[in-house]
């Protein structure tokens, strides 16, 4: 096991609730530089490059533009680290290492290899994504590189994956069984090239398996993305983290939410131990994190003073405490206090809010209801200037017309296609507050 690197903890709230009040909302900053001192060695890693090559990649520039993508990502996977590329279609196949499902360690060597194989794969079949997250799991836990070490254990297992279709040669349900059995083996980052694919399919794949998720309209961006993702992958430092809150007896947390960098409830993946509960995180680099934190807990009387919860980053598999910080309450009769509102806790309700309208919105266009769709993107358009989040207002500007001086929105009748869905899928992505309306903290 490497040496951990030290993180901290921030808590922004308000502690003070009225006489019977028994709400408390607060925003918990997880932090790391990534560093674990000058004689740390980087951890063991194994990465997994998944290259949809179903037929409708090789159209539009998508298969030349994956293989280019699949270099850029083999020319910054480390030496050390065990790797393997897959190409999906009706089902996977193994571009690299060849002659059976095994990890490659790389090297110069391997590293020429992959290369070369990647330049050799061609495009066709169907897609069947479930199967091809299997076969990675499968490399991933259980197989074994050229000198018979296990890729399981690794401390950091990754994927990358890309697709440029919907999952048509499966079901939802094969799909969700597959999900299932990969969930909290390894982490996913996916990528949507063109505009055939599905924005819920990906949405739910990186919800599962801890990952992010993007659109590339343009087969052109692919390479530099895959590169970012790839160095992203190299640089976490710590596996398998999770959150752990204790709430006072009686006291229940209503939800966990990621808030930054993108939206994702965390509520229903609680590990449950009675008064506590473990929320996994994956694996973890030099990053900050956000997390919207919602306890009820029993009423005081006016002055009393407690804790709401107690929050902990944790390695579980360890059984190590790397951070620690407290959600503090306490009664007043003061109306000015207990209605002063956290300018963080309310910047991050406004970006969970208009997720929750913009893919409302979407939703009800898609089912021709245009009355409920013009509500909620127009909420949407409110929101996203409230919270500073100009990217969003760009993308709704090409779904909607906005009068501003009558205060009114239009939906747009021509839409691009490639828009609607960068939208839906960057609807999640927030932005963090600005400086100079943040709150102090407590507790670290």
């Amino acid at each position: 096991m490497t040496d951990r690197p030290p993180f901290t903890i921030k808590v922004d709230q308000n502690p003070y609730l009225g006489a019977g009040g028994h709400e408390m909302h607060a925003v918990v900053t997880v932090e790391s530089d990534g560093g674990a001192g000058p004689a740390a060695a980087a951890p063991r890693a194994a990465e997994v490059i998944i290259i949809d090559a179903s037929g409708s990649m090789s159209y539009g520039g998508k298969m030349g533009a994956a293989k280019r993508a699949a270099d850029a990502a083999l020319r910054v996977i480390r030496d050390g680290v065990r790797f393997a590329v897959i190409a999906g279609a009706n089902s996977p196949r193994m571009v690299y290492p060849a002659g059976g499902e095994r990890t490659a360690v790389m090297d110069g060597r391997h590293r020429a290899n992959a290369i070369a194989a990647v330049a050799r794969l061609e495009a066709s079949g169907g897609t069947a994504i479930g199967s091809w997250l299997r076969l990675a799991d499968r490399l991933l836990t259980s197989g074994t590189d050229e000198a018979g070490e296990a890729a399981g254990a690794a401390e950091v297992r990754h994927a990358i994956l890309l697709t440029d279709g919907k999952n048509q040669h499966e079901t939802p349900e094969e799909l969700d069984a597959a999900l299932r059995a990969c969930e909290g083996h390894f982490g996913c980052d996916a990528r949507g090239v063109g505009t055939d694919w599905d924005v819920s399919e990906l949405r739910k794949i990186t919800s599962v398996l801890l990952g992010g998720f993007l659109d590339v309209p343009d087969p052109a961006d692919l390479e530099d993305d895959f590169r970012r993702m790839t160095e992203d992958a190299m640089g976490k430092h710590v596996a398998a983290l999770a959150l752990r809150v204790w709430t006072p007896q009686n006291g229940r947390l209503r939800f966990v939410k990621q808030m930054v960098p993108t939206v994702e409830d965390l509520t229903d993946r609680r590990v449950d131990k009675g008064q506590i509960g473990d929320y996994p995180l994956g694996a973890w680099g030099a990053e900050s994190r956000e997390y919207h934190l919602c306890v009820d807990v029993p009423p005081g009387d006016v002055g009393r003073q407690g804790r709401a919860a107690w929050v902990k980053l944790v390695a579980p598999d360890a059984g190590e405490e790397l951070a620690h910080a407290n959600v503090l309450v306490e009664w007043t009769d003061d109306e000015a206090l207990s209605t002063r509102i956290n300018a963080r806790v309310a910047h991050h309700t406004g970006q969970s809010e208009l997720a929750d309208a913009i893919q409302e919105g979407l939703a009800a266009r898609r089912d021709g209801d245009d009355e409920r769709a013009t509500a909620r993107l127009g909420r949407a358009v409110a929101l996203a200037e409230q919270v500073g989040n100009s990217e969003i207002s760009d993308l709704l500007g090409r779904m909607v017309d906005v009068d501003h001086e009558n205060g009114t929105v239009r939906l747009k009748k021509d839409v691009a296609v490639a828009d609607e869905m960068s939208l839906d899928t960057r609807s999640v992505r927030t932005v963090r507050t600005r400086q100079n309306d943040e709150a102090s903290g407590t507790g670290a």
